[in-house]
């Protein structure tokens, strides 16, 4: 059995030296801490955009995750695709006879929600991810499910949560995980 999903968000990520200082920051917002999850993206080439199976330590699932999105410093669109994959092996094998990979990123990943905005609703509010990624480094990420009626205000939010927790416009970073891998 496989199920999807599909949506439009609006993100951005930012690169930062300490994530104790941006944890402690988060608790005085309020951010509620999700948990810690090993992750491993598996990006593949395709014709366009990206393509990646995301396998979670401990977890019998996996998720095919398609998506397109502007390569921007600061909160940008995302159309995002995925598809929850029941025997991720016999997938993982089957796509990597069919495609190229083109990189695999591995990181720690501390999700958060953050619900302290004026549209603060269950699914209104933005997720925040502190990853420790395999020879990158520590990032910050915000994901906040959007649609075209409210995008320029989710990415206001965005833009306001940045400057509660002090990031500075010169630590956002435009490029996906695999494109910073790719170029190092």
């Amino acid at each position: 059995m496989q199920s999807k999903v599909e949506h439009k968000m609006v993100e951005l990520k930012a690169k930062v030296e300490d994530l104790d200082v941006v944890r402690q920051k988060l608790t005085i917002l309020g951010a509620q801490r999700k948990g810690t999850f090993q992750q491993i993206d598996v990006y593949f080439n395709v014709p366009k955009e990206r393509l990646k199976l995301r396998e979670v330590e401990d977890s019998d699932q996996a998720e095919l995750i398609y998506y397109e999105r502007e390569n921007t410093a600061g909160p940008k669109e995302d159309y995002v695709f995925i598809l929850r994959i029941q025997e991720p092996e016999v997938f993982k094998d089957l796509l990597g006879r069919l495609l190229k990979t083109s990189a695999t990123v591995e990181k720690v990943r501390e999700i958060y929600r953050y619900q302290g905005t004026p549209l603060a609703s269950k699914n209104r509010c933005v997720q925040i991810h502190l990853d420790n990624v395999k020879k990158l480094g520590t990032f910050i990420e915000f994901e906040m499910k959007s649609s075209d009626q409210t995008e320029k205000k989710d990415k206001q939010i965005l833009k306001d949560l940045m400057k509660k927790l002090k990031i500075k416009t010169d630590q956002l970073e435009k490029h996906s995980y695999s494109d910073l891998l790719q170029n190092t």
